[in-house]
């Protein structure tokens, strides 16, 4: 068995290195960046999507708490009246709105710790893609920075009287010490 493993992964290594010599790391490195943008751009949308569905779960609490003080004001209304029966009826939409509140305020504080941490993670997407696409540039630059005399475009070629110099320079400070 040892021997079929060690042939297996001799296999698949060299399939892996024909894989890399075809492939060609521009091309896969701007495909990366721009999977990155995709992700980055619907992380947006999902954050956006998010705050808008807890404005509303905002918006519902504030109509519910305004639902709250009307059933108070009938339930003042219906006890001065001494109507128990219509009061009882009130007391338990009160109760019921209550636990709406209740479980609506949860879902709102969800959202609010899942916008945090979805806000956190698209700041460090952004700074992960502003990176990658540095090192692209980095990347993309330097065979055309350097024309084919290895010069870079608008140096000054090194002249044999600076090399002469520079070549006395090294062998007078290598000698002294």
């Amino acid at each position: 068995m040892p021997i079929i493993n060690r042939i297996s992964r001799l296999f698949t290594a060299d399939l892996h290195a024909v894989l890399d010599r075809i492939e060609e790391p521009e091309v896969l490195l701007k495909q990366a960046i721009r999977e990155m943008d995709e992700a980055v751009a619907a992380s947006e949308q999902n954050i956006a999507r998010l705050r808008r569905e807890h404005d509303q779960w905002t918006v519902r609490t504030a109509d519910i708490a305004t639902s709250l003080d009307d059933l108070d004001e009938q339930l003042d209304v219906c006890f001065a009246c001494d109507e128990e029966m219509l009061a009882r009826t009130l007391v338990k939409r009160k109760l019921e709105t209550q636990r709406l509140a209740k479980h609506i305020s949860e879902r709102r504080d969800a959202l609010a710790e899942t916008l945090v941490a979805n806000d956190a993670q698209l700041i460090e997407d952004r700074d992960s893609l502003d990176a990658l696409r540095e090192k692209a540039e980095l990347l993309t630059e330097r065979p055309s920075a350097i024309d084919q005399s290895g010069v870079l475009p608008g140096a000054r070629p090194v002249g044999d009287d600076e090399v002469d110099v520079a070549f006395l320079r090294e062998k007078q400070r290598r000698s002294t010490s």
